[in-house]
């Protein structure tokens, strides 16, 4: 693939500006946050020219906006982010929210330490692996009629709790307490709903993961307290998504949008763009299946996150209480969200697509959890599993971005690229070397997500953290992973 041969202007060290006449059509300029060397992989994956394409997406504001993590999509960048006025006729895309609808990613802490895991390392990742369903088709042990999956559609993380799958207080610290709301069950197709029965609590494949980590750095003492975490202690992640269930909606809803284009007359350079407006009866029945696929996915997480405890208890054999096995927070990296936001010093009411995004909010932002007022909302950012991760917190600054940030490392070679270039090898053995455990239920799995696929995670976070949209807390490395 030829490099992008687009123009770029450099705002700072870590912006860089598209203009708007950079193609007839744009409405807003293009903005990417990277440091030079980044911007090589950026301008090599052509994604940059994503970027260009959403700002013709009617009603856009601000900014076409990419996080350094970003590379080629569907439609928008992964890595993409735009907000779209609803009242000045703002569309809603699928492709600005993607197929794993509501893939995210949440963090428990522990009050076990590295040098007391460590002798039940093994033990503790095959007990996962055992007991947490994951890869292609997997399905759960959940089983549910077509009446209740409605109700779980509607309730999410809520419902899972309601029925012996965690606690109350998990709700509390899921973003939209695990339920946004408007979700419209009649929305959601038989096909989807078939996809959908039998595959909560499951990991599903490729990217997915829950990993076993012990945190290894601590940049914010403060902000780390409040959370109450400490260098050395054990924390697990949990990144997981709407499963088929989810993909079905983005797939059906991305083909009729297709026909919006010309009944709304809308013009986009590319057809994976295909929107309409959010006040249309189109962009309603898409918002609220993609709601319910959003739920689906917080109540995935939720029993995801019950089986792990579960895991945990059988081989410490102590309490889920006297582990301290506690939910820091919940986050969606894909998703388009209806919220105010200021622009150009006027409250507007705007959608706002991340995919492949982290929501950031401020401190004292009113829609955080009490506890966490004074911080900022915790931000989890997942590396690859021969790397780190981070926990983040939000700034005021990340006005800028609509209150976004990256979502994780993202991908520098595409999967069949990884499974070429890594041939020949065992990449479980590389990483145990490294003493990382690794169980994968899908042959080429770890080779598609071996470590040299991805951007250095440390770098993504650095350029985040400079820029200012987010601030750095503390700093994970992983120990034992279980891939699908």
């Amino acid at each position: 693939m030829a490099a992008w041969q687009g123009r770029l202007e450099k705002i700072d060290d870590y912006r860089w500006r598209i203009p708007k006449s950079y193609k007839p059509g744009m409405r807003v300029d293009g903005v990417i946050y990277a440091d030079e060397e980044m911007l090589k992989d950026i301008i090599n994956d052509k994604a940059a020219e994503q970027v260009a394409n959403v700002a013709f997406l009617p009603g856009i504001v601000s900014h076409s906006l990419a996080m350094p993590d970003i590379h080629w999509g569907y439609g928008f960048a992964i890595g993409g982010v735009a907000a779209t006025d609803v009242d000045a006729g703002g569309v809603i895309s699928p492709g600005g929210v993607g197929f794993d609808i509501n893939c995210g990613v949440r963090l428990m802490k522990t009050s076990l330490a590295e040098d007391e895991l460590k002798p039940k390392l093994r033990d503790l990742v095959y007990a996962l692996y055992n007991d947490v369903p994951a890869g292609v088709g997997s399905k759960g042990d959940i089983r549910i009629s077509e009446a209740e999956e409605r109700k779980l559609l509607v309730e999410g993380a809520k419902w899972v709790v309601e029925h012996g799958y965690g606690r109350s207080d998990d709700v509390e610290y899921t973003e939209e307490h695990g339920a946004v709301k408007g979700a419209d069950p009649n929305a959601v197709s038989a096909r989807a709903y078939e996809r959908g029965k039998n595959q909560s609590g499951t990991l599903g494949s490729g990217n997915h993961f829950l990993e076993i980590q012990a945190i290894d750095e601590v940049y914010d003492s403060e902000a780390a307290d409040v959370i109450g975490l400490d260098k050395g202690q054990i924390t697990v992640m949990i990144h997981s998504g709407s499963r088929g269930l989810g993909y079905q909606v983005c797939d059906e809803y991305s083909k009729d949008f297709i026909s919006c284009l010309s009944k709304y007359g809308i013009n986009v350079p590319d057809r994976q763009l295909a929107c309409a407006p959010v006040d249309s009866p189109e962009g309603k029945a898409y918002l609220g299946a993609m709601r319910c696929a959003a739920n689906y996915a917080w109540a995935n997480r939720q029993c995801l996150m019950h089986l792990t405890r579960l895991a945990f208890m059988k081989v410490f054999q102590r309490s889920e209480k006297d582990l301290g096995m506690d939910l820091v927070y919940d986050v969606a990296h894909n998703i388009a969200k209806i919220e105010k936001h200021a622009v150009n010093g006027k409250e507007r009411t705007l959608c706002v697509h991340r995919k492949g995004a982290t929501r950031a909010f401020p401190p004292e932002h009113p829609e955080i959890p009490a506890k966490y007022k004074k911080i900022g909302q915790p931000v989890i950012i997942p590396g690859d599993m021969g790397r780190n991760s981070y926990l983040l917190v939000g700034t005021r600054k990340a006005e800028e971005t609509f209150f976004s940030t990256c979502h994780g490392a993202g991908r520098l070679m595409s999967r069949s690229a990884a499974i070429s270039k890594c041939r020949g090898r065992s990449i479980s053995r590389e990483l145990e070397s490294k003493g990382i455990i690794v169980k994968s239920s899908g042959r080429e799995t770890l080779a598609e997500e071996a470590p040299e696929a991805y951007k250095n995670v440390n770098e993504v976070v650095g350029v985040v953290h400079g820029a200012g949209i987010s601030k750095r807390v503390c700093r994970m490395k992983p120990l034992g992973v279980i891939k699908g």
